[in-house]
């Protein structure tokens, strides 16, 4: 328990409770703020916990019991939250899926939760629901957040439940435990059916608990948020908001996320890697406009920040003179670009190039790289503001989480944040979880003592027929360094050697071919990328890459590919990883002419 102006404050003990703490310490506060009619408008906690009320009351008029899994599926926006909350503050599991998954999915996730009460966002996914209707047996009920015709809106819910009293709500919501099923996330599925990872509130709030000593902000900050929230990791987060007293902004889109970190001037907010780079790509694309003086001064910039060590054991004096003319000249107008306020940007999901974290660092973006897993609800590790960086790691365990490897460099965790198993698959909880340790599938080692570095998937470590062992994940993030580099995949399980599929930077290359090869430049793209000459000089690239990296483990052969891998192609899951196995069907022409 805490005081706050001689108010005891009991620590929460299930997620919903974080509104009504923050309500009791922040009163005045701001909950959230989202867009609308191209104005902010900000959500009091008070109104926040009113609407949450009148759901859960509507669904109770339904018919939802305590334990019943409720399915919700929408980016991210504030009704989201509503939802999440009138969910499990009535001892019912919220079934939160992205709304980009493929109607198997879909289909799979419902009828294994058992899901008779659905709420979606928009017309789109309200048809999609509806035309599976028929292969969901358990499906009774469908909401829409938007207001159209065809579809009965969310806020019916709240007229339902006028006829509830205040009574049986609060008595239901008091009795919600700790160790009570909070939510079913089900896993992206790389490698096959999804898995419904069962949490418990007690589960989440441990990470909550663990993030909030790794966040250095208080109380009145803002943050932006525009991951989808049915992520583990930036559900947590926003829940470690909540916790510190965080105004929470709502982003309408990637595509307006640049004019709303304008606006908003955040302190901090998340990414995933895919995020980074795009700014990181953009950051050099804008120097690669400029000419002369200022062409060179940006490039002599980025290079001083390429070399930047946040430990500053290799910082010496003249390099320190050169990053303060670095960042006078160039690097700060990075940070400025990112609304000038930031203290903190949370990068997790997949690994993220050591050079752009260290030119972001450089600049003072304070990104910090850390490493969870849904199973664990989700937070692991993280690099530390206080406690220094290991560019290349992602950082130190966590407060209460316990980390060992085992013999063959598999990382296995322990914590109260640990799931409770796999929804209705004993077999698949039992592979992963023994004697109380979960085995992350993830290999890894210590950096520095107790810094940890991810090295790849278990499961992605593959052998060349000559016995040794590749591990994709270092050889792809290197490749993907380049500027003429998208995307890149390592292939060549059992074969004689490795290779890869590359997607190309089309627009990068087209701007090299002005230069080179002008007589492709006016090419179909495809015809484009089949030209010798793009060839050669994406292969160049491929072996700048293969410097860093043993005889085996380099890449001897490619295949340029003409499209980016996709979520909606289902090459990518919903956090951006790649589904290799979807990749390979894909692309197996390819695959065998580059063994052939």
């Amino acid at each position: 328990m805490i005081k706050h102006n001689n108010i005891p404050v009991e620590q929460p003990r299930r997620v919903f409770d974080l509104a009504y703490r923050q309500l009791t310490l922040f009163p005045e506060l701001s909950m959230f703020a989202y867009k609308q009619a191209a104005l902010w408008q900000h959500v009091t906690t008070s109104a926040f916990i009113e609407q949450t009320r009148a759901i859960s009351k509507g669904l109770l008029q339904l018919g939802v019991k305590i334990g019943d899994k409720v399915g919700l599926v929408a980016e991210s926006r504030y009704e989201w939250h509503v939802i999440d909350f009138a969910i499990q503050q009535i001892g019912a599991v919220t079934v939160a899926m992205y709304p980009n998954i493929t109607d198997a999915d879909y289909q799979f996730i419902f009828n294994d939760a058992e899901i008779a009460l659905c709420i979606v966002s928009d017309k789109g996914l309200y048809k999609r629901i509806c035309d599976l209707k028929d292969s969901i047996y358990s499906l009774k009920y469908i909401f829409a957040i938007n207001e159209f015709p065809e579809a009965r809106p969310w806020t019916a819910l709240a007229e339902l439940g006028q006829q509830c009293p205040d009574e049986t709500l609060d008595n239901l919501r008091n009795a919600v435990s700790g160790d009570d099923l909070a939510t079913l996330i089900y896993t992206s599925g790389t490698t096959g059916k999804p898995k419904g990872v069962m949490l418990t509130h007690g589960n989440l709030l441990s990470s909550v608990f663990a993030a909030r000593e790794a966040t250095p902000l208080t109380a009145n900050a803002r943050a932006l948020t525009f991951l989808p929230p049915c992520h583990a990791y930036e559900r947590m987060v926003i829940y470690t908001y909540f916790y510190i007293g965080i105004t929470v902004y709502i982003a309408e889109g990637l595509e307006r996320i640049a004019d709303n970190i304008r606006e908003v001037k955040p302190h901090i907010m998340t990414a995933v890697p895919r995020i980074m780079e795009k700014v990181f790509e953009n950051i050099m694309k804008t120097g690669a406009t400029l000419s002369g003086i200022k062409k060179k001064l940006f490039d002599w910039a980025i290079g001083i920040a390429e070399q930047f060590d946040p430990t500053g054991a290799n910082n010496g004096f003249l390099y320190r003179q050169k990053l303060a003319i670095a960042r006078r000249l160039v690097l700060n107008k990075f940070h400025q670009a990112l609304g000038g306020h930031l203290v903190t940007v949370v990068s997790g999901s997949a690994s993220l190039q050591s050079r752009i974290i260290r030119v972001l660092l450089a600049a003072r973006i304070p990104i910090y790289e850390g490493y969870g897993l849904t199973e664990a609800s989700p937070l692991l590790t993280v690099n530390f503001y206080d406690k220094g960086i290991r560019v290349g790691t992602v950082g130190n365990a966590v407060k209460d989480v316990e980390i060992k490897m085992a013999d063959d460099g598999e990382i296995l965790v322990k914590g109260p944040n640990i799931m409770q198993g796999y929804y209705k698959n004993p077999e698949a909880t039992s592979e992963v979880l023994k004697d109380g340790w979960l085995y992350t599938g993830d290999i890894g080692k210590w950096v520095d003592g107790n810094f940890l570095k991810i090295i790849d998937r278990k499961k992605e470590m593959f052998k060349i027929s000559g016995g040794k062992y590749i591990v994709p994940q270092p050889i792809e993030t290197k490749l993907v360094e380049s500027n003429f580099i998208e995307q890149a995949m390592v292939v060549g399980d059992s074969m004689k050697y490795a290779g890869a599929f590359i997607v190309p930077n089309y627009a990068n290359l087209k701007d090299w071919a002005k230069q080179h090869e002008p007589a492709l430049v006016n090419l179909a793209k495809e015809q484009f990328l089949k030209a010798p000459a793009v060839y050669k000089r994406v292969n160049q690239e491929v072996k700048l890459a293969n410097r860093h990296f043993g005889n085996w483990e380099q890449i001897k052969k490619i295949a340029i590919l003409p499209e980016e891998f996709t979520i909606e192609r289902g090459e990518l899951t919903p956090t951006l990883k790649m589904k290799r196995r979807e990749i390979m069907k894909r692309y197996q022409a390819e695959y065998t002419e580059m063994y052939s």
